[in-house]
């Protein structure tokens, strides 16, 4: 017991005696030294433990080399954090260029001077302790920031989600539509990145475009009442104003926009404007056709309709899974791209299971 603290470890590798002595003698007052007598003997002690300060080696010894040890440690990714110093009579060039290709830290020629190798050393040990405390701190650092990050990001989406829910909770919604539609949107990605590449949709972009998705409909906080919980079919006049939603959902967002290279707020931009558009151009509000609707709003645009078909409304029952989707293939819903389309439909049962659970859990 006691407050003794634990000497640091060096291994002292070489064959002849009476340089292990030399080297021990050298260090064994400020440090704990580890002898092997070649180089298989190195490698068992590296293997029972590798968290040596530093490794003095020699190159020429029986049954297994210097530079068989030097290999076992890059191959254990060792040499990064354990220096090495070669202790060699050898004075071939081509040995050492192939030291120095192991990174070692140093090659000192035999016969050697103890005090010359003695400071050399405990340099190199200070030098990479400097280095690893360096990087642990710059790794701690990281850990912090990606910490406050995430709950940047977790603080965002709370708000987005809140902000998005607003109008559900006007329309006495239980405010799922939002996760649901999130999670429609993550899905029918994932198989849009899989099976058309040509879109080159990224990871990156599938969570953004998911997050984007809960601001779909924000436009709708400034749909009157009348309009928004009207129990039965909206006049044409009362239709219009309905459709304003889109322009001033964008209205909304423009207020709070950063910069112009801002890909969130792009996402955000095109799906509460676009959501409604058709691939035939007979959506709103700008009659966009075919692909001159944003990827983003496509895929948002079938998994808004898809739920509103299964969830129950002011003005209508909800639609069976099986429905709804036989519904959107036939086009009773208007037109969707062919290639979401394809999309939607591999993604049926997945859509499927997430609509079963929910029940299960009475948020549908």
């Amino acid at each position: 017991m006691g407050d003794r603290m634990e000497k640091e470890r060096i291994l002292i590798v070489d064959d002849e005696e009476v340089n292990r002595a030399i080297l021990d003698v050298m260090f064994r007052e400020n440090y704990e030294t580890v002898q092997a007598v070649n180089g298989e003997k190195a490698i068992e002690e590296l293997e029972k433990n590798s968290d040596f300060v530093l490794v003095l080696l020699d190159i020429v010894m029986p049954v297994k080399d210097g530079f068989e040890v030097l290999e076992y440690m890059k191959q254990k990714e060792l040499l990064s954090h354990v220096p090495v110093i070669l202790i060699t009579s050898e004075a071939i060039r081509d040995s050492e260029d192939r030291a120095y290709a192991y990174e070692v830290a140093d090659v000192i020629h035999k016969p050697f001077y103890p005090d010359i190798v003695k400071r050399r050393s405990q340099n190199i040990i200070e030098l990479y302790q400097n280095k690893m405390n360096m990087e642990r701190r710059l790794k701690e650092q990281e850990e912090v920031i990606l910490a406050k990050e995430k709950k940047i990001q977790e603080d965002n989406e709370f708000l987005i989600d809140a902000l998005g829910s607003v109008v559900e909770f006007r329309s006495s919604e239980t405010g799922d539509h939002i996760r649901r539609i999130k999670y429609f949107t993550r899905i029918l990605l994932k198989y849009l990145a899989k099976y058309f590449p040509k879109y080159g949709i990224t990871q990156t972009q599938i969570d953004e475009i998911a997050r984007a998705a809960a601001l779909h409909d924000v436009g709708k906080i400034a749909i009157p009442d009348a309009i928004l919980l009207k129990p039965g079919k909206l006049t044409p006049e009362e239709f219009e104003i309905m459709k304003t939603h889109t322009t001033i959902g964008c209205e909304m967002l423009e207020k709070f926009k950063r910069d112009e290279g801002n890909d969130f707020y792009q996402y955000c931009y095109e799906i509460c404007r676009h959501h409604h558009e058709r691939w035939d151009g007979n959506g709103y509000p700008d009659r966009l056709v075919g692909d001159e609707i944003p990827i983003s709003a496509q895929v948002v645009s079938i998994v808004d309709v898809y739920d509103a078909l299964i969830s129950v409304r002011v003005y209508k029952d909800s639609y069976t899974h099986a429905k709804a989707y036989q519904m959107i293939q036939d086009g009773e819903c208007g037109q969707f791209p062919p290639d979401i389309l394809e999309c939607f439909q591999l993604a049926k049962e997945d859509f499927y299971d997430m609509v079963e659970v929910n029940k299960i859990f009475s948020f549908v």
